[in-house]
């Protein structure tokens, strides 16, 4: 039974044996020599070996980053290897495959698939995007009409390729990525949410054109991915034909709670911000602001309580619709905070450092200056799942309410109005 001790020894067996490079004395060969620091060599070796040791994610099964102990016993390794100065995989570049990609190929991937996938994706060799929305298919995610046909294949339904066609609309990371989770209509005569299955696209395969986004904040985070005769091999598939919208489910899942249950200290974040400007410019401050200030602090702090509780609860298994209320309270509060910010600063507030349209490598959502945050935060609402369709999610399947009328429940996709 691995417990903390025994994976604090691991860990600084994982350090030992794979320390950083110390620099050189200087060309004068005199004085000590330079500090230790990690080359980009050193990094990924060391990371590579932190996966196979079980140490990447300690949950997950041994011999794919994990050594099935419990998912809270990760902060033990963690905070060791932090304090060590150890590398991390820079997770706000790889959050989509962490977060997504991961959690959906150890539970529907093939032990092929795992060992292909998982431990690049882990280390950052591989980033991965998510092939889902379409500009007809946003909200209503079910009604995608990007095609998969098969090709070849034997009479059991299994080999040959898919030949995949259609469009993909707010892709992150897709400029940057190797890999993609894509879902695609491979049976148009039942209904929407039977007729979808999942694969997973080569980014750098012909027929994939990328092309920007930019968005409010003039960058370019976002991207729109079209699709022409790809092919992709059905060993490339997770699940079963015509059930992609179940396994579409355990990533929508894993992505509300990547992007609303983050692990953030007390006043992290974006209340943080907000409450380090509230002291450096007394001459601002306002009775009204102050009001509304400890309110979001309040709320921002139940929300960070009731993520601990949601990571905890994690442990247990794979996440449930809860954290659809994480991903709304965390939308609610970044537009609200970030409102409030702007309005503190007055006329400071309203300054933009620069709209020179990049394509950034990650999502920062408190980076640059407070007109930044205000813009960005509007996207919060959207991504992820529109707020809309998260408010649903809570009234049935958390509080238990009669769902709302389906008149296209029971229609084939083909004879549904578009």
């Amino acid at each position: 039974m691995t417990d903390a001790d025994d994976l604090r020894r691991r860990t600084a067996e994982l350090l030992a044996a794979h320390p950083p490079t110390r620099l050189p004395p200087p060309p004068s060969n005199e004085g000590p020599a330079g500090p230790h620091l990690w080359s980009a060599t050193d990094r990924l070796e060391f990371l590579r070996a932190r996966f196979d040791a079980g140490l990447a994610w300690v949950h997950f099964p041994e011999g794919l980053g994990g050594l099935d102990a419990p998912r809270s016993l990760q902060a033990v390794v963690d905070a060791e290897l932090e304090g060590a100065g150890a590398p991390d995989n820079d997770p706000g570049r790889i959050g989509i495959g962490l977060g997504m990609a991961a959690p959906t190929i150890l539970r529907f991937g093939t032990d092929e698939q795992k060992q292909r996938f998982l431990r690049p994706l882990w280390t950052g060799e591989e980033v991965w995007c998510q092939l889902f929305s379409e500009p007809g298919a946003g909200s209503d995610l079910a009604a995608l009409a990007t095609r998969a046909l098969r090709e070849g294949g034997t009479e059991a339904g299994t080999g040959g390729d898919w030949i995949v066609d259609g469009q993909k609309v707010w892709t992150s990371s897709a400029h940057l990525a190797r890999w993609a989770i894509l879902i695609a209509r491979t049976d148009p005569d039942v209904p929407k949410h039977r007729g979808i299955s999942y694969f997973v696209c080569d980014m750098t395969d012909p027929g994939v054109e990328v092309r920007p986004l930019r968005q409010i904040t003039g960058e370019a985070e976002f991207n729109e991915v079209f699709l022409t005769g790809v092919r992709i091999p059905d060993a490339h598939r997770l699940g079963a034909v015509g059930e992609g919208w179940k396994v579409a489910q355990t990533t929508l899942m894993n992505e509300r709670v990547a992007i609303g249950g983050a692990r953030t200290p007390r006043e992290g974040g974006m209340i943080g911000i907000a409450a380090a400007g509230w002291r450096a410019r007394p001459e601002l401050r306002t009775h009204d602001l102050h009001q509304r200030l400890l309110k979001l602090w309040v709320e921002a702090e139940v929300a960070r309580l009731t993520g601990e509780r949601l990571r905890q609860q994690l442990t247990m298994g794979q996440p449930g619709p809860e954290g659809s209320g994480m991903k709304l309270a965390f939308a609610r509060l970044a537009q609200e905070i970030s409102g409030w910010e702007v309005e503190f600063l007055a006329e400071d507030g309203l300054t933009y450092d620069d709209w020179t349209m990049r394509r950034p490598d990650g999502v920062d959502f408190t980076g640059r200056e407070a007109g930044y945050r205000y813009l960005r935060a509007k996207g919060n609402s959207i991504e992820g799942g529109t707020s809309e369709v998260l408010l649903n999610i809570v009234a049935e399947r958390v509080l238990g309410l009669p769902p709302e009328p389906r008149t296209d429940k029971d229609v084939a996709w083909k004879d549904l109005p578009r």
